[in-house]
């Protein structure tokens, strides 16, 4: 069969072993975290304490920013917000120096933040390989919420999460392959289908671009080893979470700027209708002319963000 490429390329059908992002073989993975480990004691917030700790994740040692309320802990636990974190060059990275005012939000409202340092970031074990391409972040968090579910400090039944930009997917494909997670709040994410992330975005453009992936890519690497989107669609499903929102575990809370040049406003406003025609529970807010990080309506999004959290979590 003549194929676009010189060398052989496999027929573009189901991959023979599941591949590792496939969402069903990923659900069908363990994630038994571990005890969390307060490695040391944090400057405390105002109505809330704060901890340098870490878990386990494949035998990784995973080092993660902790906050617990001050005050009588409710009988259950207090309820839990897994916090992910966007793209930072992961030699660049320090748990205490980025998203200091999200957290103090989140936290100051009587919640248990946990915002892990994925493999590879800043004293993390492990290499940082992508989010995109490789499961490892994802498999990350979901035994961080494994921990914080045994975690005598937390409401095992009461966690959510929230996730930025890169985050975002990760909060989105957490939520199709756990139960655990009540509700889901996602700034400017990366969550457009595969197809999407291949053709219709590059960091920096914030654009669709309708381009072919870049020779070298993990992308041009996958569509060589599998086929393009139309022609071998149950592979680029299977590792789609957009594919799996009939089964989501709660619902989501979308926010984005209309002049965000990092990720399109596209990618929030394609999942809010995919949600609304799995007939799941969604919300979106656009910001006028605000960027990536929802600067100039950062009060406003974390208002919504917490009241949020607030009627599906707490």
């Amino acid at each position: 069969l003549p194929t676009a490429t010189s060398t052989p390329t496999p027929l573009p059908t189901a991959t023979p072993t599941p591949h590792p992002l496939e969402i069903a073989a990923m659900r069908a993975r363990e994630y038994p975290g571990s005890d969390i480990v307060i490695e040391s004691v944090l400057d405390p917030g105002v109505n809330y304490n704060r901890y340098y700790v870490s878990y386990l994740s494949e035998g990784l040692k995973i080092y993660a920013l902790m906050t617990v309320p001050n005050g009588e802990k409710p009988v259950t636990g207090w309820p839990v917000v897994i916090f992910n974190h966007g793209y930072i060059p992961p030699d660049v990275y320090r748990t205490t120096e980025r998203y200091i005012a999200y957290v103090d939000l989140i936290a100051r409202s009587g919640y248990i933040v946990f915002r892990s340092d994925y493999r590879g970031h800043d004293r993390s074990e492990g290499q940082a390989g992508g989010a995109y391409s490789r499961p490892d972040y994802t498999i990350d968090v979901l035994n961080a919420v494994a921990s914080m579910k045994r975690h005598p400090d937390a409401d095992p039944n009461r966690i959510g999460m929230w996730g930025h930009s890169m985050g975002g997917y990760i909060t989105l494909r957490s939520m199709v392959i756990s139960g655990d997670i009540k509700a889901g709040v996602i700034w400017a994410g990366v969550v457009g289908s595969y197809e999407d992330l291949l053709y219709n975005w590059r960091r920096g453009t914030g654009s669709s671009l309708d381009s072919q992936p870049r020779p070298g890519s993990w992308r041009s690497t996958y569509v060589d080893l599998y086929g393009s989107p139309q022609e071998n669609p149950e592979f680029w499903n299977s590792i789609s979470a957009n594919s799996h929102l009939h089964e989501i575990s709660g619902p989501i809370q979308l926010h984005h700027g209309t002049a965000d040049t990092d990720v399109p406003l596209a990618f929030s406003e394609n999942l809010f209708y995919q949600m609304l025609a799995a007939e799941q529970y969604v919300e979106l807010y656009k910001y006028d002319g605000d960027n990536h990080n929802i600067s100039n309506y950062f009060s406003l999004a974390m208002r919504r963000t917490i009241e949020f959290f607030d009627r599906y979590v707490k």
